[in-house]
């Protein structure tokens, strides 16, 4: 660097010398001409280089290049790898080559690239035709594209360049001449077929035929393959439900052109432009969009650990749903709201639905219906919408009363009671102001006794009820408050039904999962998400819940599923609020929890003497009989349990005076040890013949004989 320093210092001193005045002044006179030189070598290079490396934006990699599938709107698939829609509506159904007829190939090259076959991306012949056409009209008459350069164009430069420019053309060729070097011709071909845009909304030769004729590429004839190779010149303009005259004219230009290229003869030229067109009435529209209603819910999931995902190109969705369980849902919300609605009021509102099914042993959701859809994006409520479970929470309120020692043969009042808050006075009333007196936990819980609970509740402490829900999963406001053992707080569905699973489960918590992972089209992992499961309760406790839950549903207000045809194991719990305005039904078998809800958007009362049995309750049975098989026999009692034969009305244990007996599982230390004092022998009177009463010991033998002689009538008779 010193020594061009050094020269650079010398040469200028040489120039100053009066004896070189002419090279200074060839040398001003000069410059601009040297700085233009060298500034078009610099922007040459310059521009060489940028066009090589596809611009700013950077070229597709050979692997991206190889590994490119014409986006359908990111694939969404279940458990099973089942395609169950989109994340985007894009009007797109991929086809390979194979499945599409050759006549329908052959027009659209006859039409958009002659000599598709024989050029490396770029048609130099089309390039000086379409120079001497646009020259000698003095204007842009006519394109040079070829088959690779419109897949360029629509496959990696949609996000890029917009609208027409020298740039663009540019960054096309160089892209063309990429594609060529990595695809054969019939893979290019295939991208075409898929991404060219037909109008109205739609993409590729496979959406296009069911769109226009209501049928798939594989059958269409060779007046239809023409019309569609007609189209992507101007779609709009050339439009055959729009403009019939125009597509026809058009359409049978192509099949002259088919002809000139001796791809069909005169004959059947002739034919298939004397045939009329014949477009059906219905466009099309991807049947999977609307056929399942977990997609809301798994588009909105994308956006919120993916944000813009979609807009950088096409996903695929591994998700957890269970196809038929979801149809089965979706089906059962749709047709119970609409039957529902007709039997209330809602004051001009629509009557809203949601249903949650969940696996319980890693928390997979297996369906998901967040409302009645009357459009797509709507919101979903079975994450979002918070709502008041009512009697639905109560199980939490007996867990925290297992907890802390108590046991199903527990005995509480359930008696009128009355709470102090501060000055005020709170009186919850039972359903129907039907009490039962004193009762068994597991009998207040099966009849859904409100005064029972709440006595449970404030015997237990409401502190150690939220800290049960919450070790479920309940992750909503908790308030200390009487009226949280009746279910006064707002929870979503999704929420309550993933806090029942450590019932069924063994007493672990899981973390609902919707999405397994996240793939870009050539497989490539973008995220993904593993099963997370925690202890949650005593599994001991679980088992004891679940078997009260078991006795709501076979006895008490949940035995409407039993009415509905469902056997097996199951348990649940109905809830309804105080006004009428939420029902739900949580129910629960070895492998599934499912809970459905009810009710309008803007709290109103659903119907008179609205309640979870007589609503919710059916649309669960309904969904659990058509959407799942139950792969288990009965919940596995855990270790640590002793068994005891109780009488179920005073929870003591049995005598041989009891009319009826169960038997009951408890923790250690919890099972009952008295026995039962409602039904003792009381000794009879026994009335002799001559009237005498004897209050005990034996009668006389005359009034033996007498009853022997009555008895022999009696048979006799």
């Amino acid at each position: 660097m010193q020594f061009l320093k050094n020269r650079f210092h010398i040469l200028r001193q040489r120039l100053r010398e009066p004896s070189n005045e002419p090279a200074r002044v060839w040398l001003r006179r000069g410059w601009w001409k040297f700085s233009m030189l060298g500034g078009a070598v610099v922007g040459l290079l310059a521009l060489n280089v940028w066009l090589l490396t596809c611009g700013f934006y950077g070229c597709p990699s050979r692997s991206e290049v190889r590994a490119y599938r014409p986006n359908e709107g990111g694939q969404v698939l279940d458990q099973n790898s089942k395609l169950i829609g989109h994340l985007a509506i894009v009007r797109r159904i991929n086809v390979p080559l194979d499945k599409i007829p050759r006549h329908v190939i052959q027009a659209f090259i006859a039409t958009e690239d002659r000599r598709f076959t024989q050029h490396n991306g770029i048609d130099w012949r089309g390039v000086a035709r379409s120079v001497v056409r646009n020259v000698s009209s003095m204007g842009v008459r006519e394109g040079f594209s070829t088959i690779t350069m419109q897949v360029a164009r629509n496959s990696f430069l949609t996000h890029r360049y917009h609208g027409r420019s020298l740039r663009r053309k540019l960054i096309e060729l160089r892209l063309a001449r990429l594609i060529e070097g990595e695809l054969t011709k019939r893979q290019i071909l295939e991208h075409y077929m898929n991404v060219i845009y037909l109008g109205n909304g739609v993409y590729g030769v496979e959406a296009a035929s069911r769109d226009l004729f209501g049928k798939s590429v594989s059958g269409l004839s060779l007046s239809e393959a023409a019309l569609l190779a007609a189209l992507p010149k101007a779609p709009s303009y050339y439009t055959p439900r729009d403009h019939p005259e125009r597509a026809r004219t058009r359409r049978n230009l192509v099949l002259d052109l088919m002809q000139e290229q001796g791809f069909i003869d005169a004959s059947n030229k002739q034919r298939s432009q004397a045939t009329p067109l014949r477009i059906t009435a219905t466009e099309w529209r991807p049947s999977q969009y609307d056929q399942y209603g977990a997609i809301d819910a798994i588009r909105a999931f994308v956006d919120s650990v993916m944000p813009d995902a979609l807009k950088e190109g096409d996903l695929v969705i591994h998700t957890t749903i269970d196809a038929k369980a979801q149809l089965a849902a979706d089906k059962a919300i749709a047709n119970h709201a609409v039957s529902i609605q007709n039997q209330g009021w809602g004051n001009g509102q629509r009557l809203q639905g949601a249903l949650v099914a969940i696996d319980p042993q890693s928390g997979d959701i297996r369906a998901l219906v967040g409302g009645r859809r009357a459009r797509r994006g709507g919101f979903v409520r079975a994450t979002n919408a918070k709502r008041q479970p009512g009697s639905a929470f109560k199980p939490f309120v007996y867990a925290a009363a297992i907890a802390a020692g108590l046991s199903p043969a527990s005995l509480v009042d359930d008696d009128p009671v009355e709470v102090m808050i501060g000055n005020t006075s709170w009186i919850p009333a039972n359903y129907d102001d039907n009490y039962q007196g004193r009762v068994t936990l597991r009998r207040a819980l099966m009849l859904s006794a409100n005064a029972a609970t709440v006595r449970v509740s404030r015997v237990v402490g409401e502190q150690n009820v939220i800290a049960a829900a919450r070790r479920n999963g309940i992750t909503s406001e908790l308030q200390p408050h009487p009226s949280l053992a009746l279910g006064a707080m707002e929870v979503t569905p999704l929420e309550l039904v993933t806090a029942y699973a450590p019932f069924t489960n063994g007493g672990f918590r899981v973390r609902p999962r919707l999405v397994t992972r996240i793939e870009a089209p050539d497989g490539k992992v973008l995220w993904s998400q593993e099963i997370e499961r925690s202890p949650a309760m005593d599994p001991r406790d679980a088992y004891e819940v679940t078997s009260m839950l078991r006795g709501a549903v076979d006895y008490g207000t949940g035995k409407v599923i039993r009415d509905y045809g469902v056997t097996g194991p199951v348990a649940g719990k109905t809830g309804t609020t105080n006004n009428g305005a939420d029902v739900w039904f949580i129910g629960y078998t070895p492998t599934l929890v499912a809970g459905v809800w009810f009710g309008y958007d803007t709290p109103t009362q659903i119907a008179d003497r609205a309640a979870g049995g007589r609503f919710a309750a059916p649309a669960w049975a309904d969904f659990y009989k058509a959407g799942w098989r139950e792969r288990a026999t009965d919940w596995t009692l855990p270790d640590g349990m002793v068994s005891a034969i109780i009488d179920p009305e005073s929870g003591e244990l049995a005598t041989e005076w009891c009319p009826r007996k169960t038997r009951e599982w408890f923790k250690p230390g919890t099972q009952p040890q008295s026995p039962c004092q409602l039904h003792t022998y009381e000794e009879p009177e026994i009335i002799a013949d001559d009237g005498s009463v004897y209050p005990g010991g034996q009668p006389n033998a005359d009034w033996l004989d007498n009853l022997g002689k009555r008895l022999k009538k009696i048979l006799r008779f």
